[in-house]
């Protein structure tokens, strides 16, 4: 006789599905959650019950909703992050608005994001980690980029791809344009 509550089998199992759907390890999970790896398996072999803060950290880790979880409703098929509800970074350049269009668990890896300047303005940037490169692709007006000593003027349709680990910048210096820019760390 199973004396353990069904509750564990639906939890271990969708937590298992919602990792594996997300094509994410035990590892790449116990990073983004702050969940130990070891947790993470017991959990998900049914072994452990985890508290409500540990199973609120994986459901943010693995972006599932939480009571859904329970009920073994794991993410639709196609994601989809609605123009006004991609989060943003505030505080970084100039007359610059950075919305963050890549998913949270490929932060650090592959990052992208939607930049709108103002006339004007400047995104600066201090060196990222060692062979980091960025690919920029004007949307919308002209944008120069620089790169260490290099710097180039871009126009609507222009891609350049730099390199990111020493000083770089962005910057709108005669009207508003907007770009998509791709961060890969390597």
């Amino acid at each position: 006789m199973n004396t353990r509550p069904d509750i564990h089998d639906r939890l271990a199992a969708s937590l298992k599905q919602a990792r594996r759907a997300k094509g994410l390890s035990l590892d790449a999970v116990a990073r983004l959650s702050g969940v130990s790896r070891s947790m993470v398996s017991q959990i998900e072999r049914g072994e452990s019950s985890p508290t409500v803060a540990t199973l609120w950290n994986l459901t943010q880790a693995l972006q599932v909703d939480f009571a859904g979880l329970l009920e073994g409703k794991t993410a639709p098929a196609i994601e989809v992050i609605r123009a006004e509800a991609a989060p943003t970074i505030a505080g970084r350049g100039r007359g610059v608005t950075i919305r963050i269009l890549s998913p949270a668990e490929s932060a650090g890896e592959h990052e992208v994001y939607d930049l709108s300047f103002a006339a004007g303005g400047a995104l600066v940037s201090d060196p990222h980690g060692p062979g980091c490169r960025e690919h920029l692709t004007v949307l919308e007006g002209a944008l120069r980029v620089v790169s260490g000593e290099d710097q180039d003027d871009l126009r609507a349709g222009d891609t350049a791809r730099y390199f990111a680990d020493r000083p770089h910048r962005i910057e709108a210096p005669e009207a508003a344009a907007r770009a998509i820019l791709i961060v890969q760390n390597s």
